[in-house]
Formats: C-alpha cells, sequence, structure tokens
C-alpha cells in the first residue's frame, strides 16, 4: 500500500493529470478561437465550410475544412503557446554557456584521471 500511495504523489503523475487537465480546457479554447477565424473566412470568401464541396464528385470539402482548421490550431498553438514560453524559458533560465573546448568524453577523461590520482 505505501508503494501504490508513493505512486499516487509522485510530481510526475500530479504534473500529468493537471496537463490533462489543462490540455483539455485550452482545446476548447482553441476551438472557439478557430470557430472566429473560419467565420472570418466565411465573410472574405463565402462560406468557412467546404464540406460540401464535392468536384468531380470526389468529397474533398470535409478534408480542406480539416486542413484549414488545422493549420489554424498549429499557427495559435505555435505563436500563443510555443513562442511565448520558449522566450520566457530563454529568460528565467537560461541555458549556462558550457565550457569552451570541453566535451562530454573530456569530463569523463578528468573524472576517471581524478579518481586514479585519489587511489
Amino acid at each position: 500500500m505505501d508503494g501504490f500511495k508513493k505512486f499516487l504523489l509522485q510530481g510526475d503523475l500530479v504534473a500529468f493529470a493537471v496537463a490533462v487537465v489543462i490540455a483539455g480546457v485550452f482545446g476548447d479554447v482553441i476551438k472557439a478561437f478557430v470557430t472566429i477565424i473560419m467565420d472570418l473566412i466565411g465573410k472574405v470568401g463565402g462560406t468557412p465550410n467546404f464540406s460540401g464541396y464535392q468536384p468531380g464528385g470526389v468529397h474533398v470539402g470535409a478534408f480542406i475544412t480539416a486542413l484549414i482548421a488545422f493549420l489554424i490550431i498549429a499557427a495559435v498553438v505555435y505563436f500563443f503557446v510555443v513562442v511565448p514560453y520558449t522566450k520566457a524559458k530563454d529568460r528565467f533560465f537560461p541555458t549556462p554557456p558550457e565550457a569552451e573546448g570541453q566535451t562530454v568524453e573530456g569530463l569523463l577523461v578528468e573524472i576517471r584521471d581524478s579518481l586514479q590520482n585519489k587511489g
């Protein structure tokens, strides 16, 4: 029972649960934004729903509507989530500069040599 309690209370599981809840709510926000963009496209070009479009009897309209919605969602996620997150991460948690000329192999050799000298 202690192992189960530890599993439930570990940080990764709680963070994952929070991420799932936030993602669900954020999905609704993105869908609403896509609806706004599709309405604007509809005002400019006619109808925002291409589902009835069937050139030569081939039902490509639903694919076109889904493709436009996907592109809008991808743009929203990139410009309103990824870009601000990356900028904030770089600002508040800058990556430390690497030691010049130092590689992982070089560090391992130094550690090995240091351990050999102590022994």
